[in-house]
Formats: C-alpha cells, sequence, structure tokens
C-alpha cells in the first residue's frame, strides 16, 4: 500500500496546488474589479465573469479538499451515538452515495456537458474563453471527491468486515 500512498500524496499536492492558484488568480481579479471600480470609476468589464468562473472551480476543487480532509459539515449527532462498528457501517453507505453521485453526475455528467459544450463552440461573453473549460471543473472535481470516497469506503468495510479497533477507524 505504500505505492497508493504516494499516488495519493501526489494527487492531494496536485488538488491542492490547482485550488491554490485558482484562489490567487480570483483574490487578484476582485482586488482588480473593486479598484477599477471605485478608484478609476470605469469598472472592468470582465472580472466579474472571470470571478463567477473561479468561484465554481473554488468551490467544486474545494469540496474535494474538504472530502480528503474530513472537513464537511455533517450533522453526527445521531452518528456519535453509534458503536464503532455501526459508526462505520453508516460511513460505508455515505461514502458509497458520494462515490455514486461523484461518478454518475461529475464524472459521467459533467464530461457529457464538457463534451456537447465544446463541440457547440460556446463561449463566455465578456472573455471569449470556451466554456468546456469552465465546465471542466466537474468531472475533475468529480474524480477527486470518487478517489476520497472510495478510498474511505474500502477503510470503513474493513473496518465493518474485520471488526478492527476503534483506533483503525480515524480518516488518514
Amino acid at each position: 500500500m505504500a505505492w497508493f500512498r504516494k499516488i495519493r500524496r501526489v494527487l492531494d499536492l496536485v488538488l491542492e496546488g490547482l485550488l491554490a492558484i485558482v484562489m490567487g488568480v480570483l483574490v487578484i481579479d476582485v482586488t482588480w474589479q473593486v479598484f477599477t471600480r471605485f478608484v478609476l470609476s470605469n469598472p472592468s468589464s470582465w472580472t466579474e465573469e472571470l470571478a463567477t468562473y473561479l468561484m465554481i472551480w473554488v468551490g467544486l476543487l474545494g469540496a474535494s479538499v474538504a472530502l480528503r480532509r474530513g472537513a464537511h459539515l455533517g450533522i453526527d449527532y445521531f452518528v456519535s451515538h453509534l458503536s464503532p462498528r455501526k459508526r462505520a457501517a453508516t460511513e460505508v453507505f455515505v461514502f458509497a452515495i458520494v462515490a455514486a453521485f461523484s461518478i454518475a453526475v461529475l464524472c459521467v455528467g459533467g464530461w457529457l456537458l464538457v463534451r456537447k459544450v465544446t463541440e457547440l463552440g460556446q463561449t463566455s461573453a465578456a472573455l471569449r474563453v470556451e466554456m468546456g473549460y469552465v465546465y471542466l471543473a466537474l468531472p475533475i472535481s468529480g474524480f477527486f471527491l470518487t478517489f476520497y470516497s472510495v478510498e474511505f469506503l474500502i477503510e470503513r468495510l474493513i473496518v465493518v468486515v474485520k471488526g478492527l479497533p476503534e483506533e483503525a477507524e480515524a480518516t488518514g
């Protein structure tokens, strides 16, 4: 499993690096928008559109990072009162649902959307960028969400099947 940890570490770095770059560009973009609007009194015509597209990327990639870190919001009042084995079984169900949604909607549906929009040659109004690049955030985040949810699903399945001690349940 050392090879898997290396692959996951590389994927984590790529994902977090991409997210950091997108967030940095977003900050610069919004700063420029505020500067041109309030200081120059001549708002830039493209910064709002760019900020919208960057927010799509930040939201979807950020969801992947949050899943990896176990930082998604959740109501765990009832689950926290379950035995460790039942808690793991519940998490198996949750991660299976997350993986199924990520594959069906984000990976497959997202890829079909990217392909269709690219075939149609659809471009954005202000930036004139191909919308396929904007929608590419869907299958990319879908890949990461699927990867992490399947990883956690397997970890929880091992806990359910083998009944490992509670220390083994902590997410990596």
